[in-house]
């Protein structure tokens, strides 16, 4: 039986005509076609091809999946997913894959652009002489990038590549990523910092990270202040990491010099205030925008499709699912179970993860120890890396990453039927949280670091570690009423020690934890240490 590919959004011909090569497959190009007129055709599709013009809602996949079962992948022809409905694709099986390395050298040398136009002020002198034929050299007094300091946030693939060509302009480059090996910036001549004040005292920040909770509004008014005088930002990555209405602000009064900026919060952006400000330069989110990127990344999502249309492969997938021939349904829910376990622990830890440990409890789960530490690995990685990891991939970026991973197995679960305990370690701490589950799909967790605690794993979490004395609890909450946060759930967890003087605080919110809030937990004497964490 052929198999069918539905090309959603315009590719490169080159990827088209891999398709169109293939005796197995049939391919309908229907990028021309309104919306509507696309849906009416998806039930007819094993594989989709989509770009950012198609957004991957549960409409889409009801379309899809209406009168067949047909449609087994999607593969977005690009690095980001912002635009996919994963959890609905999950729901219904179907398998997401992305294209994330075809744009790299694309995005490093738009940042470059971006970088060269501030600093020469490239733009606005280009502007002045053509269209209003004025020949004014005096206007564009620039700087140098000798021996200016650069600070990247984030160091992997783009952020390292913009590193090594700062490096050929002579630059001072300093790296800000807690989730890598400090030696990939040293063996690049780079250095590297985990004090954030560092990169905030350069003359000229980029930021390369993917857009998550821990990196939205990255920079604000706060960070800013703490900027020198004149500062230029760079924005190559993703709408959102600057907070733009401070960014508009410290444009506005001086405190920023110049920004280039590639990606805003809500594209298209042609209403957006920031293009009133004249020290801004912006392009339309075209990062990957090169004929070379775009032969690579149709080339690269043409062969995921045929290979996910097969059966053979799923290059790059994000979200393979847990309920397959080989996993039945009474473990799936372990499967989860790690994933949460791992992407907790990693939350709940400062610095890059050097290794992480599954200690399986039970027979029946020993057989499934490898898909067990995968999905531990994909959890304890994705805060760092959201969809650049992902089950195919997560053993090769451990390995990458100079993360260990391995499991050891106990036969004996004592109370419980099966149990499960992952430990993360940096160079800093440890964090172990255990868990298991009960009537085939409750999941729960039951012990962090040593106290005992019962707890369904999901929503805004504030964890707490705090000296055990009297009127703790009334401190920690009057400080989250003060910041009208509502708490859902207080679990408080006491160690099994009883002369053990600390206690753990894991208290469910029903709004988006501050870093105001948090700051202010902190500043409780009582409270030893505090972590946000979102599952």
């Amino acid at each position: 039986m052929h198999k069918h590919i539905i090309v959603c959004d315009h590719i490169h011909e080159e990827g088209l005509k891999i398709l169109r090569s293939q005796a197995d497959i049939s391919v309908e190009n229907l990028a021309h076609l309104s919306k509507p007129e696309l849906f009416t055709h998806l039930h007819k599709a094993d594989v989709l091809i989509t770009r950012s013009s198609t957004s991957v809602t549960p409409d889409l996949l009801e379309s899809a999946c209406k009168d067949s079962k047909r449609l087994k992948a999607i593969v977005r022809a690009g690095v980001g997913v912002d635009n996919v409905d994963i959890d609905s694709c999950s729901y219904r099986g179907v398998v997401v894959m992305n294209v994330p390395t075809a744009n790299t050298i694309a995005a490093v040398e738009l940042t470059m652009t971006h970088l060269l136009s501030a600093i020469r002020r490239f733009p606005g002198a280009n502007y002045q002489l053509k269209t209003q034929k004025i020949w004014n050299r005096e206007d564009w007094y620039g700087i140098e990038l000798k021996d200016k300091k650069l600070g990247i946030i984030g160091f992997g693939n783009i952020g390292s590549r913009v590193g090594v060509r700062a490096k050929a302009f002579e630059m001072e480059v300093i790296a800000y990523d807690p989730y890598i090996n400090p030696n990939k910036a040293l063996d690049l001549g780079v250095q590297y910092t985990t004090d954030f004040q560092d990169i905030l005292a350069c003359d000229i920040i980029t930021i390369h990270t993917p857009k998550n909770k821990q990196t939205t509004n990255m920079i604000t008014s706060k960070e800013i202040a703490q900027m020198k005088d004149g500062v230029i930002l760079i924005n190559c990555a993703r709408g959102g990491l600057y907070n733009e209405n401070d960014l508009y602000e410290g444009l506005k009064c001086g405190k920023i010099a110049w920004a280039g900026i590639d990606v805003f919060d809500k594209e298209p952006a042609i209403e957006n205030k920031l293009l009133e400000l004249e020290n801004l330069y912006v392009t339309p989110h075209i990062g990957a925008n090169t004929l070379e990127s775009q032969e690579k990344i149709a080339i690269e999502a043409a062969n995921a499709a045929i290979s996910a249309a097969r059966g053979s492969a799923f290059p790059n997938a994000l979200n393979l699912p847990t309920k397959n021939q080989d996993i039945p349904d009474s473990i799936a829910s372990y499967l989860e179970l790690a994933q949460k376990l791992g992407y907790f622990a990693a939350q709940a830890v400062n610095g890059a993860i050097s290794s992480l440990t599954l200690h399986i409890h039970g027979l029946e789960l020993e057989k499934y120890q490898d898909a067990l530490c995968t999905f531990g690995l994909v959890g304890a990685l994705k805060p760092s890396l959201d969809d650049g990891i992902n089950y195919v991939n997560a053993h090769f970026v451990a390995k990458e990453r100079g993360v260990s991973a391995h499991v050891e197995l106990k036969h004996s679960a004592g109370a419980y039927k099966n149990l499960i305990t992952l430990t993360v370690t940096t160079e800093q701490e440890s964090m172990s949280v255990s868990g298991t589950v009960y009537d085939g799909h409750i999941i729960r967790f039951n012990n962090i670091n040593g106290f005992g605690m019962d707890l369904e794993p999901k929503g805004n979490m504030i964890l707490v570690k705090n000296t055990d004395v009297p009127g703790v609890i009334g401190s920690i909450g009057n400080t989250i009423a003060r910041h009208n946060v509502n708490i859902a759930d207080f679990r408080l967890g006491r160690h099994g020690d009883i002369h053990h003087k600390e206690a753990l605080a894991l208290i469910l919110v029903d709004n988006t934890v501050t870093r105001a809030l948090l700051d202010d937990l902190r500043a409780i004497k009582e409270c030893l240490n505090v972590r946000s964490v979102l599952l």
